[in-house]
This record gives structure tokens, sequence and C-alpha cells, in this order.
């Protein structure tokens, strides 16, 4: 039984199982048939009012079956089960139902007295309509009748009581009926009340868990970002300063050498000087990177709406890589392409925005460490065999083991040191996506390692 409400319109919907709807319409088409059964052995089979009860038992065969509305329209069989039962001679049993019905499904106070009102009105009226029958077509006259009495044996039915034995008894009968119609109603009705209670407390705890947990994160985000600020970015502008004043030293020295002739003290200390602004520059656009990261730390909802939107914008697409290419070239760099990519309508999309990425980081790396060298880009793309990217330069060996590739993902080549765990990151990534095996080769410094 699943439960929902709607407190606008003081619904508390319950939707029954099978095995309690079949019971509920047979007895109440069997029910029905009972009372017209009796009440139609007091006419004539010639007579009129003997066709009318034809009828009437026609219309009770599937007179239970409006019960069958009563998830969704409650109200309405609630009423067209009280008018039956009132027009015809059928039994109460049928609105005492739809009655439970009514009150599991409606909340308010003028519903409940309205639908208690009618169907109390409703069942007496049924009762005492049969009880007011010949004793021969009663159901509560044969219920208080003498054993074996009646035409059915062969004489006249004797009865036990008085007629208004009867007639209070089946009143009293009636009023019980719908107490207990009512009371089920309302039992049911608090029951899912409750449970709709329930799964609101449990979802207000799990969202009180979720802020919590979101909370705990972010004050262990703001932590490490005050540690990186503090000890990461501070050593790195150190770095930087040092490297400035190495440089102001090796140019002074330089220019020292120059005065006393001495051309290889001079050429050593113009290579110091080089070295140390490239060293100055990349411990700068470190502590900027160090800032960012920590930005992102303090920050998250904006850094993943930026993560978000650059993995909206990035997609694996001639146009795309020809404008990453240009985007580089207008940086000063000096690259050979090879692109081939067919039928991208059929690769995955979240395969060729993570390829889209490794081409970025590869073009960015080559021109973080290793300005001014030429560059060797190839992208192959083709949706049955997957998607392979080789990005090198003239500093590192080249050979057919220096090329990641893979049938059903992306291979790449990321260098230096500093990123092998951003190229182990990015492994698992297309791994999982691709749900196959993918090998990379790392090269950097003379080391060599490849993962399957």
């Amino acid at each position: 039984m699943s439960v929902i409400t709607n407190p606008s319109t003081a619904e508390v919907p319950v939707r029954t199982r099978i095995w309690c709807t079949v019971p509920m319409v047979v007895c109440a088409s069997f029910a029905c048939l009972a009372q017209v059964s009796f009440a139609s052995q007091q006419y004539a089979q010639d007579s009129a009012p003997y066709l009318w009860m034809i009828a009437c038992v026609l219309v009770a065969i599937p007179s239970g079956l409006i019960l069958l509305a009563r998830n969704s329209y409650p109200q309405a069989v609630f009423w067209t089960a009280c008018l039956l039962v009132v027009a015809l001679p059928y039994d109460s049993l049928i609105a005492l139902m739809a009655l439970t019905s009514l009150l599991a499904r409606r909340q308010g106070t003028k519903v409940t007295l309205r639908s208690v009102l009618a169907a109390a009105t409703t069942t007496i009226w049924s009762q005492v309509r049969d009880a007011l029958h010949p004793a021969e077509a009663s159901i509560w006259h044969a219920i208080f009748s003498k054993p074996y009495t009646g035409v059915r044996y062969g004489n006249t039915m004797v009865m036990l009581v008085d007629e208004r034995t009867i007639i209070a008894s089946a009143v009293v009968v009636a009023l019980i009926a719908v107490a207990i119609a009512t009371l089920a109603g309302l039992h049911i009705r608090s029951r899912a009340l409750a449970r709709v209670a329930e799964a609101k407390a449990q979802s207000a705890n799990e969202q009180v868990s979720r802020l919590r947990t979101t909370l705990d994160n972010q004050q262990l985000a703001d932590a490490i970002a005050a540690e990186a600020h503090d000890t990461l970015a501070h050593s790195l502008s150190l770095l930087a300063l040092n490297a400035s004043a190495l440089q102001a030293e090796s140019r002074k020295l330089k220019a020292e050498a120059e005065q006393l002739g001495n051309a290889n003290v001079a050429g050593m200390a113009g290579k110091i000087a080089g070295t140390t602004e490239d060293i100055r520059r990349q411990a700068s656009g470190a502590l900027d990177e160090a800032h960012s990261v920590i930005d992102m730390l303090r920050h998250p909802e904006d850094a993943r709406l930026q993560l978000a939107a650059n993995d909206a914008e990035a997609s694996l697409t001639r146009d795309s890589l020809l404008q990453l290419i240009g985007d580089a070239r207008a940086a000063n760099m000096r690259i050979d392409t090879w692109i081939d990519v067919q039928q991208l309508g059929q690769l995955d999309e979240s395969i060729g925005v993570i390829a889209y990425h490794v081409v970025q980081e590869g073009l960015t790396n080559v021109r973080r460490h290793a300005p001014g060298a030429p560059v060797s880009l190839q992208v192959d793309a083709n949706p049955p065999q997957g998607v392979h990217v080789h990005v090198s330069n003239p500093t590192m060996p080249q050979s057919p083991s220096h090329m990641a590739d893979t049938r059903k993902g992306a291979g790449f080549l990321v260098w230096p040191n500093a990123y092998s765990r951003l190229a182990e990151h990015a492994n698992t990534v297309l791994t999982n996506i691709t749900s196959s095996t993918l090998m990379y080769d790392y090269h950097g410094l003379g080391e060599h390692r490849t993962q399957p």
C-alpha cells in the first residue's frame, strides 16, 4: 500500500492491492443479489413488479464493479452506491464499503459528517425496507423465523419475535455496520497519514544529514584552503622571489664577467639567468594555479558550475579541434597535426568531452614545460575502433611503444612528473565510461610506466 498526501485538496490517496479489491466487488454484488432475490418472492412471475425485479438482478450482478473506481473517484463512487441502494432493493453493504473508501481517502470534517450521515440513512432505509417486506420476501424475517418453516418446507413461516423487534434489530444492526465502516475508514486514513508523516520525517532527517555532511566537507575544504594559502602559496612566492634574486645576481655576474673579458663565465651566467627566468615564470604560474585551486575549495558551487560549463562547451569535433589548435598557434606554438575524425555522431558524448580535454591538457603542458618547442598532434576518432590521441615533441623519444591506444576509449601522453596523477585520474574516468582496458604510456624525466 503506497500513500501520498495532497494538502491542497485534503486528499490521502490509498492504493489498495488487488487481493482486497476482488473480495469487495464479489461480496457487494452478492449482497445486492441476495436482497433483490428475497424481495422478488412477493410478486407473481407474470406481473410487472416481477419484471422490475429481474432488471434489478441484471443491474446487481455488475454493481460491485463501481468499487474499482474508488481510488480515483471516492466521492462519486459513494454517492452512486447510496443512490443504487435507495432506488433499488439492494443491500447496504456496497454503500458501507464505499463509505470506508471515502473516509480513508478524503480528509475534512464536512466530508466526514456528510458521508457518515448519508450512509447511516441509506443503511437504515435498506434494512428497514427489507424488514417491512412480507415474511417470505424478507431476509430479516428469515433470520427470526422458526427453523423448517416457510413455503420451501410446505407450511407457513412461524416468527419467533414480533415485527417491532425485527425492525428494531434491523435499525441497530444498521447503525453498528455504519460505525464499523466509519472506524475502518478512519483507521486506514490515520495509518496512511502516519506513514506520510514518517516519510516526511525521514526525508527531513536525510536532508539534515546531507547538510551536516556538506558543512563538514566545506569546513575541511576551508581548512585545506587556509593551509594551502599559508604554506604552498607562501612557498611558491618565496620560490619566485628567490628565482628573481638569483636572476638578478646572474645578470650582475654576467656583466662583471663581460667587463673582465671572461666569455665562459659570462655565457654560463647568461644560461643561469635564462634558467632562473623559466623557474620564476613557472613558479608564478604555479602560484596562480594554487590560488585558483584555493578559490575552488572555498567556493565549491562556483567551481562546480564553472567545470560544468567547460564540459558543456567541450566536444570532439573537427571545428572544436581546429579552434583549439588555432588558439595554440596564436600563442606562438608550432604544431604539426594529423586529424582523422569519422562518424562522430556515433561516439559517446562523454568520451568526446574527455578526449577534447586530453588534447587541451597536452598542448597546455607543452606550452608550459617546453615553450617554443615544435609539437606533433595526432587525433584519430572512429567510434567502432575508439579514440586515439598522441601528443609529442622532439625532446621526447618517439616510437610505437610510446603511443597510447585503446580500441574503445582514448589514449594520451601526459608530462612532466607533476601531471602523473592527472593521467591516472583521466585513465580511470575513461575506463569507467568505456568499460574497457585502457593502456597509457607516461614519459617524463626519463621515467617510463605503463598501467593497464
